[in-house]
Formats: C-alpha cells, sequence, structure tokens
C-alpha cells in the first residue's frame, strides 16, 4: 500500500526550534499584557482567559494574573488550548506589521513541489494552534507557501504524544492508516503514531538529538516515496 498523504511536524522538522523559542515565543510573551488589555472584549479572547483560569484552578484571578500565567506557560513551553490560540492571534498581529517572517527551512520548500508533483497530500500538525501554522506558512522566508497543504492539524486533535491524536487524523482525512507517514523530530510522537499504525519517520537535524528505531533522515532532500 502506497503513501498517499504526508503529515509533518513543524518546529524541529519543517522550521527551525529557535526561531519558534527566540523570535516567536519572546514576541508573544511580550506582547502579551498589551494585546489582552486592548483585546479582553473580543469573545475568543475572552473564552481563552476564562480558559486560562480554569485550567489554572483560579476562578478569581484578574488580568495581570492571567497575564502572569501565561508567560509562565509560554516560559515552559506549556501546550495548553489558550494559549496556543493567543499566541496565534498575537503572531498575526506581528507578521501584519512586518516585525517577522516565518523561518522554513529550504529543504522542505523544495520537497513540498515534489510532493505535490507526486500526486500526494500534505498536511501539518502542531502543538501551535492551526492558525499560527497558516501564518508561519503564509509568511515564509519563501512566500505563501499554504496554497500547497491540504490542512493543518493542533491540539484540538489531541495531545501529539497519544496515539488518539493520529486516529483522528487518520479518520479526517479518510485514508488508512499505512497511506499516512508522519515525519517528526520527536521519537515520543513518532511512536504514537507509530501505535495508530502510520509510517514514521524522524528528522534529525543535529547530532545531539535524541533519536528512536524510526528511518531517519537529515533533510527533505533525502525524502522518498
Amino acid at each position: 500500500m502506497g503513501i498517499r498523504a504526508i503529515v509533518v511536524d513543524t518546529a524541529g522538522t519543517t522550521t527551525d526550534l529557535n526561531f519558534i523559542k527566540d523570535t516567536l515565543f519572546t514576541y508573544s510573551a511580550k506582547a502579551l499584557p498589551d494585546f489582552l488589555k486592548e483585546n479582553e472584549s473580543n469573545v475568543l479572547v475572552d473564552n481563552c482567559i476564562c480558559d486560562v483560569k480554569d485550567i489554572a484552578l483560579e476562578p478569581d484571578a484578574d488580568l495581570d494574573r492571567v497575564v502572569e500565567i501565561l508567560q509562565q506557560w509560554v516560559e515552559e513551553d506549556r501546550k495548553a488550548t489558550p494559549l496556543k490560540t493567543l499566541q496565534g492571534l498575537i503572531w498575526k498581529q506581528g507578521y501584519a506589521r512586518g516585525e517577522f517572517t516565518g523561518h522554513i527551512f529550504p529543504d522542505f520548500i523544495e520537497a513540498i513541489e515534489r510532493i505535490k508533483q507526486s500526486n500526494m497530500r500534505i498536511y501539518s500538525f502542531s502543538s501551535g494552534s492551526a492558525e499560527a501554522q497558516k501564518l508561519l506558512f503564509s509568511h515564509s522566508d519563501a512566500g505563501d507557501l499554504t496554497p500547497h497543504f491540504d490542512g493543518h492539524f493542533d491540539t484540538r486533535t489531541g495531545n501529539k504524544l497519544f496515539k488518539q491524536a493520529y486516529c483522528n487524523i487518520i479518520n479526517t482525512i479518510s485514508l488508512a492508516p499505512k497511506q499516512v507517514l508522519f515525519i517528526s523530530d520527536v521519537v515520543e510522537e513518532l511512536k504514537a503514531a507509530e501505535e495508530a499504525g502510520m509510517r514514521t519517520m524522524q528528522m534529525v537535524r543535529s547530532q545531539d538529538q535524541r533519536t528512536g528505531s524510526h528511518k531517519q533522515i537529515a533533510s527533505f532532500e533525502e525524502l522518498t516515496f
């Protein structure tokens, strides 16, 4: 059974983890106080604020305390959906103002063309919101890459470390598990995808990276179907 779709991780696989941490995370942490004060009447932002209070078990937290919680979560790289949603909204602001562009590894940019020419679908799966993924790829160093994608998955699909998230992706795209290849730099994510029946491949871009038993590539240039 041949591969008909490829699902790619973002940080460490298609984009440099340092860009996520040093540029995007730093920008969102600094922008959070003003952004929440200016947009707390927005329904989506208000819902996120309420969700933060629920998760932190601090129902009476004021806005300053919510900011403190969120900034701590940024530092910890918490995979909390309200944080990821707010980060996506803040990054949209930063991209629109031209304060940064989305870093994408050149080998992935080149590979997208080959993947589409092979009549395969391509999806991204990240702990960052689907909206944040679209922003990253639409404002990339190489321009708008989103027309090449067939969809984007985030934590609303499930936790990336658990099998169910990958089962949900398989059900959503209506393919057999062995028709889907998942590429990530994280061993635990690959294990979960494998448990769901997907084919897996580990992206190993640095020598000190922890590796597992999955087939490995150091660049999308090595990707064969």
